[in-house]
């Protein structure tokens, strides 16, 4: 079993400063909130409670724990096999989309709703418009190519009365990104996406088994993959750089109804690929932020089409109203 805890101390630095989930998990606290956690949670060698993270009904129980202990979040459930992400590292990327947003408004963070951001590829769990609008107020869209998994958002959003602050819609043609889903006249201060990792099915798989590998486990366990996931949430065409191409061509389109375009790069090598695609693009600026979790390194890259002084314009028609 991966007995790891979250975190190696009292407090993981390695999270974004104002992520709530930088400390130790309170199992007495998240076993309260979630009874059905506690058969899950034992003590590890280091003598510190934990779950067993490579269970994927165990990390269902404790996302469920920590959504509506930290986000008042009280129904949030997902169909086997769907991605059930790890709550810190997605709260991660929301703090940081959230400095983005404030290097264009005087280091001040722009909160509630005059700000809309879009996530692509929201998936049936709906994890990053709960926890950006709960942290900051924020208005979301979430699209998926998945009917099955914008049902399932759609009834969670509706489930937490957000349904006037979070839009799941259907994106139906999978070979498009942004198309289909800004409508005409609809301004977007920022957009977020957490692209497929691999190129195929097989690739996926033995990404899986490296992983176990180094978590030392025996080649006679069946890896699995402990998050779940469908095939349009792991892997893609082209795999992550293609589709972070496409995302770039039709961002370019998108000039003057978008201010800040991000996107999580999970393999450094593929990083270079992406700026040659975002330059050619024409993005005005490019940048790179770093994001620990752990073990775990990965990176949020942020364009923009627009100057110093069309930020301070933005910032001044959409937040300082």
């Amino acid at each position: 079993m991966n007995t790891k805890p979250n975190t190696t101390s009292d407090e993981n630095s390695g999270l974004h400063p104002r992520n709530k989930h930088r400390g130790r998990y309170d199992f007495r606290r998240l076993t309260q909130i979630c009874p059905d956690l506690k058969p899950y949670v034992f003590i590890n060698k280091f003598k510190s409670e934990t779950i067993d993270f490579t269970n994927a009904v165990a990390v269902k129980m404790l996302n469920q724990a920590l959504l509506e202990q930290f986000y008042g979040i009280s129904n949030w459930d997902i169909p086997k096999n769907y991605l059930c992400p790890p709550i810190p590292g997605r709260a991660d990327y929301i703090h940081n989309i959230a400095d983005v947003l404030a290097s264009s408004n005087g280091g001040v963070i722009p909160t509630g709703k005059s700000v809309t951001v879009i996530d692509i590829g929201v998936g049936a769990n709906c994890i990053y418009p709960l926890i950006g609008h709960k942290e900051y107020g924020w208005n979301f869209i979430g699209s998926d190519s998945d009917p099955l998994a914008i049902k399932i958002a759609t009834q969670i959003v509706k489930s937490n009365d957000l349904s006037d602050v979070i839009d799941c819609r259907y994106q139906s043609n999978s070979s498009n990104i942004f198309k289909g889903i800004i409508k005409p006249d609809e301004i977007v201060d920022i957009t977020m996406c957490n692209p497929p990792f691999h190129s195929s099915a097989e690739e996926a798989q033995t990404g899986t088994e490296k992983k176990w590998k180094n978590l030392g486990y025996k080649k006679t366990v069946k890896p699995v993959l402990n998050f779940g996931g469908q095939s349009n949430e792991l892997w893609c065409k082209g795999g992550e750089v293609g589709f972070i191409t496409k995302m770039a061509e039709e961002s370019a389109q998108l000039k003057e109804s978008c201010l800040w375009f991000t996107t999580l790069v999970s393999k450094s090598d593929n990083l270079n690929a992406v700026y040659a695609a975002l330059k050619k693009a024409g993005a005005f600026s490019i940048k790179t932020i770093t994001m620990t979790q752990g073990n775990k390194i990965s990176r949020m890259v942020t364009w923009t089409y627009l100057n110093d002084t069309q930020h301070i314009q933005w910032s001044l028609k959409r937040w300082k109203k």
